[in-house]
């Protein structure tokens, strides 16, 4: 017999399935995503409602991360004289843009305010060797700072040599700090962080440890998937590639190396996210924003925008869908992860069907094996539309660049997904410039002699079990 408990443990119950998916409708984010979780949820209820609390609740706008970025601004508005400001937010180089590109640039302007510089100099590293050479040179060279912000760094040989230069810099006086992602790097035992502090290195891991459910929600879901790499306020690196032998002598990623005043915007991108992990910046912060040399030459035109929950609006992702939408001859996009929010894969279908060459390159063997499925259920409407797909045969792809109209180029550590559009905190590099962009379309067509194209005929042939499998992996594909 049913005891009167058990009855309003059951109706308890259901009142939690309830209410917890009426809170995923009222949410006001992509519906493909909401589908999703009702789904997971309905099927899966103690599940389901777990993994919202972790991976799904939507902390944008909650306390935790608003005093975050206060107390951040507190401290940085309270140092930072005018010439630092004027280089971080002055307009100066804004009217240098292209006309028809300046909406973009006040759009991303609205991310942390940082705006067009200019007086920069870009190299473009497609070459996990060069990078890794070029890097290790860059730290031996450093006199005053190194500033290093992965969301991977493993402990391969390449990367011990790294760690081991990190620390000789710190016990030469150099100072040197460190940010590592929590739950990326949770195979590594502390004691390999713990041996960086040991020799001077200020570290600290991304997310405050402090236990509560918004904070556990953070840690889980709200990853740090940055790559920055700021040496002496002069020299910047960012891109895709992450401190790891897979980056640097098997997968195709790319990387830049930036000096200039672009330098300056990402040294205050990692600074928001040192202070914001607990971490301290002492001395004058003049000695980590100096003036910059001249690139006469190679006066090319930049922004450094990061993404992260602390902001009100999706920054990169409505970034994205301008450049697609206003994009008139072509654009050309590699990514790894290709699982795009409806604004997006809207854009792209529209672009594609007005007439613009829109292409996508992505892996042909991506490096976990639900991310092939997901890739690819989306491959049949992108090709029924127009889209040009290219599959990388090689080891693994892991770019994450766009290339449009010989001006616009970005490069950064953003994917085509919800997580880096939506949820993870990114930066990314938009490039105004012909010759970057030009550079950049070069290295998409010689990339593109190591693809296999996709074509519709070919992929309405594929059998019935993929386009079931795939079918049923694009309903969960937003969750990822």
């Amino acid at each position: 017999m049913t005891t009167l408990p058990n009855h309003l443990l059951s109706f308890l119950f259901v009142l939690i399935i309830i209410g917890t998916i009426l809170v995923v409708i009222t949410d006001e984010r992509d519906s493909g995503k909401k589908i999703a979780w009702i789904l997971v949820i309905s099927f899966l209820p103690v599940v389901g409602i777990v993994l919202y609390i972790m991976f799904g609740f939507d902390i944008r706008r909650t306390r935790l991360f608003n005093t975050r970025r206060r107390n951040f601004l507190r401290f940085f508005h309270s140092r930072a004289d005018g010439s630092i400001r004027h280089v971080l937010f002055g307009d100066d180089a804004f009217n240098r843009v292209r006309p028809e590109y300046q909406e973009l640039a006040r759009l991303l302007s609205k991310s942390n305010g940082t705006s067009v510089t200019a007086n920069n100099d870009i190299e473009i590293i497609t070459s996990g060797k060069r990078k890794f050479e070029a890097l290790t040179q860059d730290i031996r060279n450093a006199r005053h700072h190194i500033h290093v912000e992965y969301f991977l760094f493993k402990k391969d040989k390449s990367s011990r040599l790294i760690k081991k230069l990190l620390m000789q810099k710190a016990r030469e006086g150099v100072k040197v700090r460190f940010i590592y992602e929590n739950i990326a790097n949770i195979k590594i035992r502390p004691h390999y962080f713990k041996e960086m502090k040991k020799a001077g290195v200020e570290v600290v891991s991304f997310t405050d440890p402090k236990f509560s459910i918004l904070r556990l929600s953070a840690l889980l879901n709200y990853r740090d998937h940055r790559k920055i790499v700021v040496i002496d306020g002069k020299i910047g690196y960012t891109g895709g590639m992450n401190i790891s032998e897979d980056y640097f002598m098997r997968w195709r990623d790319t990387h830049i190396r930036i000096t200039g005043n672009a330098v300056s915007s990402l040294q205050y991108s990692f600074m928001t996210s040192f202070i914001n992990s607990g971490g301290k910046i002492d001395g004058p912060l003049t000695e980590y924003f100096p003036q910059q040399a001249k690139f006469p030459g190679n006066d090319i035109l930049m922004q450094i925008v990061p993404d992260e929950p602390d902001d009100k609006w999706p920054i990169l992702q409505m970034a994205t869908v301008w450049a697609v939408e206003h994009a008139k001859d072509y654009i050309y996009i590699q990514t790894p992860y290709f699982v795009p929010p409806e604004s997006l894969l809207m854009a792209l279908k529209t672009a594609a069907l007005k007439g613009t060459d829109v292409r996508l390159m992505l892996p042909q063997k991506p490096d976990s094996v639900y991310m092939g499925p997901a890739n690819r259920s989306y491959y049949n409407e992108c090709l029924e539309a127009g889209i040009r797909i290219y599959e990388w045969t090689g080891t693994f792809i892991h770019s994450k660049t766009i290339v449009s109209d010989d001006y616009l180029s970005v490069i950064g550590s953003a994917n085509m997904d919800f997580r880096s559009l939506e949820i993870n905190y990114e930066v990314n590099s938009y490039i105004y410039s012909k010759d970057i962009a030009l550079a950049n379309k070069s290295i998409f067509m010689r990339d593109m002699q190591q693809c296999r194209e996709i074509t519709l005929r070919q992929w309405k042939s594929r059998p019935w079990y993929s386009k079931l499998g795939q079918s049923i992996m694009q309903l969960f594909a937003p969750l990822l």
